[in-house]
């Protein structure tokens, strides 16, 4: 059997995907830009730090008490993947389809769930966007940014977008076979046809509040890397204490060695390891941190705020502000305002 895939076409417009209505060579010319980032080749740095950003955001509070109400209201999983992920995000998860769990059990079975994986993460990489699987169930993905950086999906699924048929299930059953999947076909029917149904206006709903989540996560990012509590040692409790009261001076790694009665060759290790990034990283990150609070202030010059919170220069400000958040002082600030 050969195996497709098909996107969903969107009966609203705009969460889903083009309108009908959209010009062919706008829609092809806004397709390809959006698959160029999921196949551009990245240092290894790069996807680390934002795999490891993933990871924290995934274990932080916000987003597993998001998880559990979005669970909870929807009956549908939910899962935070990185852009570069070779897992199945929902398998073996909370809410797992049934359907699902039982027929990934053989390698060929998992390798064509990748492959649906690997096709939405490259449709999903400027919108929200929906695939359907070889055995008619549909995932969507929607992509989490810090401003024009792709770091990782929202993803939810394993749901029917239309109440299947005999004839489907007739299909997936020599496909099931296919894979190799020994399975009961009475508890196969069962899970199949057991299956969640998510018509197109709930299904839009659903997409909404993804959306609106991966907004908040966004905006929330630097905070959680700033606040992870991994059972840290008292001195980098300690040395976390001085950071915050010290900020805004031209703080050295040694000064802060010091304080926490350390050297300084021995507090550079334990705090790169403990916090998962260097003293530097984390300095700015903290100076970054206070200086959103300090644009909400439309008094106040970027400048001014760049030398309140600590940095030296100007320039250096701005560069690090995009590279933590993702967009210039400027940008964000219009963003907060709505002046932009």
């Amino acid at each position: 059997m050969q195996t497709t895939f098909v996107r969903q076409a969107s009966e609203h417009g705009g969460l889903l995907g083009g309108s009908a209505s959209e010009p062919a060579a706008r829609r092809g010319s806004r397709a390809t830009r959006a698959k160029e980032p999921a196949f551009k080749s990245r240092s290894n740095s790069g996807a680390n730090s934002e795999r490891s950003l993933i990871e924290a955001l995934s274990n932080s509070k916000v987003f597993q008490d998001y998880e559990r109400a979005f669970t909870e209201a929807t009956g549908l999983p939910v899962a935070l993947r990185a852009v570069e992920s070779w897992q199945l995000p929902h398998h073996g998860h909370r809410n797992e389809s049934p359907f699902c769990a039982m027929v990934l059990e053989t390698s060929r079975a998992c390798a064509s769930c990748l492959q649906v994986q690997e096709t939405l993460a490259a449709g999903a990489t400027e919108e929200p966007h929906t695939v359907s699987c070889p055995a008619g169930l549909c995932d969507t993905a929607v992509p989490v940014r810090l401003g024009d950086r792709l770091i990782g999906f929202l993803q939810t699924g394993q749901v029917f977008r239309k109440a299947p048929t005999q004839a489907q299930f007739e299909r997936t059953v020599r496909l099931v076979a296919e894979w190799g999947v020994n399975v009961d076909p009475e508890k196969l029917k069962v899970a199949y046809f057991a299956t969640a149904v998510v018509p197109s206006k709930k299904h839009e709903a659903v997409v909404k509040l993804l959306a609106i989540f991966a907004q908040h996560l966004s905006m929330l990012s630097n905070q959680v890397v700033l606040q992870q509590d991994n059972a840290e040692p008292p001195v980098i409790t300690r040395a976390k204490e001085y950071i915050q009261e010290h900020q805004t001076e031209n703080l050295r790694l040694g000064h802060v060695a010091k304080a926490v009665n350390t050297s300084t060759f021995y507090f550079c290790k334990m705090f790169k390891k403990v916090t998962g990034i260097n003293f530097t990283d984390y300095l700015s990150r903290v100076r970054i941190e206070k200086s959103k609070n300090l644009l909400l202030n439309p008094n106040l010059r970027v400048s001014e705020i760049a030398f309140e919170v600590g940095f030296q220069s100007l320039t250096h400000f701005n560069r690090v502000f995009k590279k933590i958040l993702g967009q210039s002082p400027t940008e964000y600030r219009a963003q907060l305002l709505g002046t932009s």
